[in-house]
């Protein structure tokens, strides 16, 4: 997918995600190694979006595979379309011999609507498998999984063995509700994800708001941490805080105060309980405060504060 991790580093910064040196190695490495990379940490720190931004950078497309309590094995690998098996038996009437030929056409590949893991083996070029919140699904069908991220391959018993056409690059995430089984975190490579430090997040933001002025970018990525560090249900991410940037800029204003906060609260209150939270009489504005106190330490020493 990539020539070098300069490669990587460089067409990863031109999509607006940003990463350390040592992650962008571990992803080079994934790459080349063929290895899932398994990322887990709390929502909203940019997990699944590493994998849309390497699917970006490496001129791919994406096969997500989203996992939910109950998800099935159809909805993952596939299943065959009912209605165009009753719709061929209907146009192949007095075309076969007997019933076993029927039963043969109509198990066949064209009758077989895949889903993304089988889409991802039969891609011709390396496309980027996202399974995403792995943790919300059970023991059984995390097991299921092995099979293609051991052998590059589905045993699907109608047809038989689907052998990949190129290795997808796999990324798997996990938001902690339940802990991964051992063999899933054998086969890959396992990095820790929490949301960026608010210098990285300055520069995330000024990525996305280009118009802005640097001294918007460090209040904007000292407001997250200040949020983040308050007792709420559900943290902003860093996804909903260029929402957030992006609102103030609409609102043609770069910078925050308490008198924004009723038109602004939906962009960081996600939960009745966050919400009543900032809606305390000094809630909102003291995490403000802290948020420019925490800006204000970003800027270097000797360096402008515009």
């Amino acid at each position: 997918m990539f020539e070098s991790i300069t490669d990587l580093a460089v067409k990863l910064a031109a999509t607006g995600y940003f990463i350390d040196p040592v992650m962008t190695q571990v992803v080079y490495l994934a790459t080349k190694l063929q290895k899932p990379l398994l990322l887990e940490g709390p929502a909203g720190s940019g997990k699944t979006q590493l994998a849309l931004s390497v699917a970006a950078a490496a001129g791919t497309h994406v096969e997500r595979l989203q996992c939910y309590r109950g998800v099935t094995e159809d909805k993952a690998i596939g299943r065959f379309d009912e209605g165009l098996q009753r719709l061929y038996m209907e146009f192949s009437k007095g075309q076969h011999e007997n019933w076993q030929s029927v039963q043969a056409s109509l198990k066949g590949r064209d009758f077989f609507r895949p889903g993304p893991l089988m889409r991802a083996l039969e891609c011709e070029r390396p496309c980027v498998l996202l399974i995403d919140e792995l943790d919300k699904v059970d023991e059984g069908f995390e097991a299921m999984l092995l099979e293609i991220l051991s052998a590059w391959s589905l045993s699907i018993p109608e047809f038989g063995t689907v052998t990949a056409k190129s290795i997808p690059f796999v990324v798997l995430t996990s938001n902690e509700e339940r802990r991964l089984g051992d063999p899933i975190r054998r086969r890959s490579l396992y990095v820790r994800i929490e949301h960026p430090a608010p210098e990285r997040e300055a520069e995330i933001i000024a990525s996305r708001t280009p118009m802005a002025d640097a001294k918007f970018h460090r209040e904007m990525a000292g407001i997250a941490l200040s949020f983040r560090n308050y007792s709420l249900e559900k943290p902003p991410s860093v996804s909903e805080m260029i929402d957030f940037a992006n609102a103030l800029q609409l609102l043609g204003t770069d910078h925050v105060t308490a008198e924004h906060r009723d038109v602004l609260l939906p962009f960081l209150a996600k939960t009745e309980k966050d919400r009543r939270h900032l809606l305390l009489r000094e809630g909102f504005k003291s995490l403000l405060d802290d948020g420019a106190r925490f800006a204000q330490s970003l800027v270097p020493q000797g360096g402008s504060t515009s």
